[in-house]
């Protein structure tokens, strides 16, 4: 009886430390092993984009939604000063479908906007980072882990990004 209640006990203490191991692997804050293209047709590494060395902001839109627009008007309006100041990499990822995507292009030569765009058009890497929906921005520290994510926007929330911009570039 001894034995049995030992070996059971053995056996719970290894699911509490496997299930811990889990939890933690699964908080990471690392982005996932995905390749996605740019508008070019060229493949760009998600983890690449980690190795930076730099901060690193992951806006997701769509050119269907207003307020993801917006938001990427905004940051296009200091993004020139965040580069100066913090070193930043801005990555604009549509999760435009199949259908939807080939408006992207069209839609960025027509703002002028000055940062890398990334199509997301199967929504893997939305999924893959648990994205509800967008605007959805996420700001890789410069040793490339999540420190920050935001759902929504509202005018104005530029100015939290950079705050926490500010603290990720240190």
């Amino acid at each position: 009886m001894k034995k049995i209640l030992v070996v059971f006990s053995f056996l719970l203490i290894t699911m509490y430390v496997k299930a811990q191991d889990t939890t933690k692997s699964a908080l990471k804050n690392d982005l996932p092993a995905l390749k996605l293209k740019d508008i070019n047709g060229k493949d760009v590494d998600l983890q690449a984009l980690a190795r930076l060395g730099k901060p690193v902001i992951l806006s997701f839109w769509a050119t269907w939604c207003s307020p993801c627009k917006k938001e990427l008007e905004n940051i296009n309006e200091v993004i020139d000063e965040w580069r100066k100041k913090y070193n930043v990499q801005l990555v604009a990822i549509s999760i435009d479908d199949a259908r939807n995507s080939m408006k992207v292009k069209p839609f960025i030569d027509g703002k002028k906007w000055d940062y890398m765009v990334l199509l997301d058009v199967n929504q893997d890497a939305q999924r893959a980072l648990n994205i509800p929906n967008v605007p959805y921005t996420i700001l890789l520290d410069k040793n490339g882990h999540i420190v920050y994510r935001h759902v929504g926007y509202t005018e104005g929330d530029e100015q939290e990004l950079e705050a926490k911009l500010s603290a990720a570039a240190k």
